[in-house]
């Protein structure tokens, strides 16, 4: 409870007092004085609690903002670990391709090499092939 919610009801009941006594005792300028002091009084009540509805709603939006920004971060650093885990793996899984390329193509060299007959008839029938698939049409 903040000054002026307090200040207020104080003010209102004061302004109860003086129109219930200026009744009493027939005192209408006491009556008017304190209904003065009764409207003051709650308007004075009801800015105190404006005020702290206020200073609530900036508080819970402090909140909001601190745990959006802590969520921020959480989800900035989970995209980075979980990028830097991927790099890893596509760093990983080329080698693993390029170590398997250079096995498939010493295999083949060799097969070649031992098969040079062959290998010299199926390169000038492929050479043959493009060369025809090449030539330009009449």
């Amino acid at each position: 409870m903040n000054s002026d919610r307090l200040e207020g009801g104080v003010r209102h009941l004061r302004g109860r007092v003086k129109t219930a006594t200026g009744a009493l005792r027939g005192n209408p300028g006491r009556q008017f004085d304190g209904a003065v002091d009764q409207v003051a009084g709650a308007a004075q009540y009801a800015y105190g609690r404006a005020r702290e509805t206020g200073e609530d709603l900036r508080r819970d939006g402090e909140h909001l903002y601190e745990e959006g920004r802590d969520r921020a971060r959480a989800f900035a650093e989970e995209a980075y670990s979980r990028g830097e885990a991927f790099a890893d793996e596509a760093v990983q899984r080329s080698r693993n391709i390029r170590s398997r390329a250079v096995h498939h193509g010493r295999h083949l060299a060799r097969r070649a090499d031992d098969n040079r007959g062959t290998t010299l008839a199926l390169v000038a029938a492929v050479a043959f092939g493009i060369g025809w698939l090449a030539r330009p049409s009449r």
